[in-house]
């Protein structure tokens, strides 16, 4: 055998050999390609990961609303079932009093009359 020249067997080996590496070069390539895509793209593990966070949260927020709205269909059914408590609902937040009763409302701070009060050193 001689060293220019190589018989059609080895050569076709050759180049199955070249074809082999292309095709692993090609397979390797869109490995990396789809691996970048699962990590990183809006619809990888990343996209994944900011959609069951936002679901958390808004979860979170359901079950607060679904907590007040509870709370209002008792407060409405106790305002359309119990007198005495409709008479204390009216009673504190309107001012109304009964016949016989005299009202006084009271200031809570200094800053709702925009004086200081007296203190007789003056």
């Amino acid at each position: 055998m001689r060293h220019g020249k190589l018989n059609n067997s080895q050569q076709t080996a050759i180049e199955l050999l070249m074809w082999h590496k292309i095709l692993l070069l090609i397979v390797v390539m869109l490995n990396l390609a789809l691996l970048g895509r699962l990590f990183f793209s809006d619809q990888g593990i990343m996209g994944y990961l900011a959609l069951k966070a936002e679901n958390e949260e808004l979860r979170l927020e359901l079950e607060k609303i679904n907590e007040k709205n509870l709370a209002l269909s008792r407060e409405i059914e106790l305002l359309s079932t119990d007198a005495k408590y409709l008479e204390k609902i009216i009673r504190s937040k309107l001012n109304f009093v009964k016949d016989n009763e005299i009202l006084y409302l009271f200031q809570n701070s200094q800053t709702d009359s925009g004086a200081l009060p007296d203190d007789g050193k003056n």
